[in-house]
């Protein structure tokens, strides 16, 4: 980093505003991590923005701020460790010597999943039609700096309606993989099932539920990501995990033996919308974006006639909006009524960083999408039961960003029968 020639673009700001700052650019993914917040000229301090999102960049008009280059940036501090990812383009500029280039420079991957002793690359890594003459030598290179015995790499996601993975096996034999989260063992195969590691935060939640006795519904189960935090930290007396994936039901079956928990399960495998199931579900978690629209008929069903909480998981789109100087907490008081990874390794999504900025603040939008949500499950109880039923709206939760403005939410909503008056 250091003799940079072009200079890095950077915000200046007076220094009361630059924590501010950082927390809107690290939300907009804005931010430039690999140097440091450093002071400029007129005692201001200034924050390093990346110069491919300059375009996308939109502030708001609270935040006095100015466009300025660093001629000399500071590195941050996680840049200036030796992370694998750097010693891996170390060990193929070596090995490439003069046939190094600004092209395989691109192709290198900075980020990759991790499970167990496979190591899942980036769908744009290595494309370059030199490595593919590398063959072995170069996999079995990368495999050594990033400390894994098997390869693979990622693929775009198949439009077969069950957004199954493209991978292909780049080193090794065999493409089962165990993954260890919160104490519980999945185990997969890379090339047929996908693991969301941004889920992470959403599976220690509902971990930490109080679920003791109750029976839950698991309407998109996978390979169990919510259904086993349920059965095996929440206590759930049984559940019922509704998969229509062969590859992923394989995959549940095995890992509800894993953790010793298949006889309080029962799997069923097809179309949740078909599902025959009534009047049986203390619980229900309805885990699909962009949207589970298509199964709140379903989990309306499925609740037990004296009623229940929904998880109900969309993706809302945020407006960008100026930032009110004090706005309500996220985090809904339970019963309110209706209406209230540095080395390159993936563990968890990029967007997931700076989570607790994203949601120290409810958004409209998110409120509006609650309420709407509430009224429409409302109704479709009403008329299942005939009867007037209540939502209440217990908690909104925001898992991490998709893109910028778009929200990956998940409501928690109590559904009970209305008492006469």
């Amino acid at each position: 980093m250091e003799g940079r020639e072009v200079p890095v673009p950077a915000l200046a700001t007076e220094p009361q505003f630059a924590q501010r700052l950082r927390e809107h650019l690290e939300e907009e993914q804005l931010l430039d991590g690999r140097y440091r917040l450093q002071e400029v000229p007129g005692g201001r301090v200034a924050l390093p923005v990346l110069e491919e999102k300059l375009s996308q960049l939109r502030l708001p008009p609270e935040m006095p701020c100015g466009l300025v280059r660093i001629q000399d940036p500071v590195p941050s501090r996680a840049a200036r460790r030796q992370t694998p990812a750097q010693k891996l383009r170390d060990e193929l500029r070596r090995l490439l010597g003069e046939s190094w280039s600004e092209e395989l420079e691109r192709d290198v991957p900075r980020a990759w999943q991790r499970h167990g002793d496979l190591v899942l690359l980036s769908e744009d890594s290595f494309r370059a039609a030199l490595w593919e003459k590398l063959g072995t030598v170069l996999w079995e290179m990368v495999a050594s700096a990033l400390g894994a015995r098997r390869l693979a790499r990622r693929g775009r996601i198949l439009p077969d309606g069950m957004r199954s993975p493209s991978v292909t096996l780049l080193l090794g034999q065999d493409s089962w993989v165990e993954h260890v989260d919160n104490g519980i063992r999945y185990t997969f195969d890379v090339t047929k099932c996908m693991f969301s590691p941004g889920n992470i935060t959403e599976k220690l939640r509902v971990a930490s539920l109080p679920c003791s006795g109750e029976v839950l519904v698991d309407l998109y189960a996978g390979i169990g990501y919510f259904t086993l935090p349920y059965l095996v930290h929440a206590a759930a007396a049984f559940a019922h995990a509704c998969e229509w994936n062969g590859h992923a039901v394989e995959a549940l079956r095995r890992n509800l033996a894993l953790n010793g928990v298949q006889d309080r399960c029962r799997v069923h495998h097809g179309d949740s919308r078909q599902l025959e199931l009534r009047n049986v579900a203390d619980r229900v978690n309805l885990g699909l974006i962009p949207s589970s629209e298509e199964g709140w008929p379903v989990a309306c069903r499925v609740l037990k006639g004296t009623g229940g909480v929904l998880h109900i998981h969309h993706n809302v789109e945020t407006l960008p909006a100026p930032a009110p100087p004090q706005t309500p907490v996220l985090r809904a008081e339970r019963g309110s009524p209706e209406g209230a990874g540095s080395d390159g390794e993936v563990q968890h999504p990029t967007e997931d960083s700076g989570k607790e900025t994203l949601v120290a603040r409810i958004r409209p939008e998110w409120q509006r999408w609650a309420e709407a949500t509430a009224a429409r499950i409302r109704g479709l109880l009403a008329e299942l039961h005939g009867q007037p039923w209540r939502t209440s709206i217990l908690h909104i939760e925001a898992v991490k960003s998709y893109a910028p403005h778009v929200h990956h939410l998940v409501l928690d909503l109590e559904c009970r029968p209305a008492l006469p008056a």
